[in-house]
């Protein structure tokens, strides 16, 4: 694979989207390859995000659709907790399953925006991810951010860029909303209602589209009869140009 051509080095904190269908890329033989030319001090990080795991998220009100009261609520009773050892990640793709379920993975245990890692700095990274800051300063994101990472596209655009999220929580005075989930607890099973940034990707598209392209190298990895484009770029700077973005335009 074509990963250091790609920008990818030894040592490297490397947050990782990707969309494999139709490129021939094998997810477990991508998630390998990146932990190889990352090295023992390099660290491979994911979103293993659970977003069905809520009351108001579109995945929940999809799958809610059409019910009436008594049905939604007794489809809500039947729910099972977020556990953060065995809970699939929905909708983040074959890759990032790859890297969750891989020996040694860490994962943080926010029950709707969990993120998995490899590599040596990844229990560190995954550890103490608040409930009340979903892609914070108080989450893996945050941590990832503050420690001068990388994020790596794979076959995937701005669109689906979390790191524009973190943006959202250093606007002066974000918007706030109410978010609930079923969480496990000492007593059983429970749902938690709590307060936090209401996030928005939206606008995600066109904060990529204006982020200056000299900060991002772009390349290509090839599969078998497919081929995917990458953009790899530096996570302080992704966040820096979104909040300047939303500070200029989000009213």
């Amino acid at each position: 694979m074509q990963l250091r051509l790609a920008g990818v080095r030894p040592g490297a904190r490397l947050l990782v989207h990707a969309a494999l269908g139709g490129t021939g890329l094998s997810p477990t033989a991508l998630r390998d390859a990146l932990v190889g030319v990352l090295g023992p001090r390099g660290t491979l990080v994911v979103p293993a995000f659970t977003p069905e795991n809520s009351t108001t998220s579109s995945a929940h009100l999809a799958r809610i659709r059409g019910m009436d009261e008594d049905e939604v609520r007794a489809f809500r009773d039947r729910m099972p907790a977020f556990d953060p050892r065995r809970t699939p990640s929905q909708g983040m793709g074959a890759f990032a399953e790859a890297v969750r379920t891989a020996p040694g993975a860490a994962r943080s245990a926010h029950p709707q925006t969990s993120f998995a890692a490899l590599g040596r700095d990844a229990e560190r990274i995954c550890a103490d991810h608040r409930l009340t800051c979903h892609v914070g300063e108080e989450s893996p994101l945050g941590t990832l951010c503050w420690e001068g990472g990388q994020v790596l596209m794979i076959n995937v655009g701005f669109s689906a860029c979390t790191a524009f999220h973190l943006a959202e929580y250093r606007i002066p005075k974000p918007p706030l909303r109410m978010y609930a989930c079923v969480v496990n607890l000492p007593g059983g099973d429970q749902w938690t209602a709590y307060e936090d940034v209401a996030l928005d990707d939206g606008d995600f598209e066109r904060i990529g589209k204006d982020f200056p392209d000299s900060l991002v190298r772009r390349g290509r990895l090839d599969g078998v009869g497919g081929r995917a484009e990458t953009m790899l770029f530096s996570l302080p700077d992704a966040v820096d140009h979104a909040l300047a973005w939303m500070t200029e335009n989000r009213r």
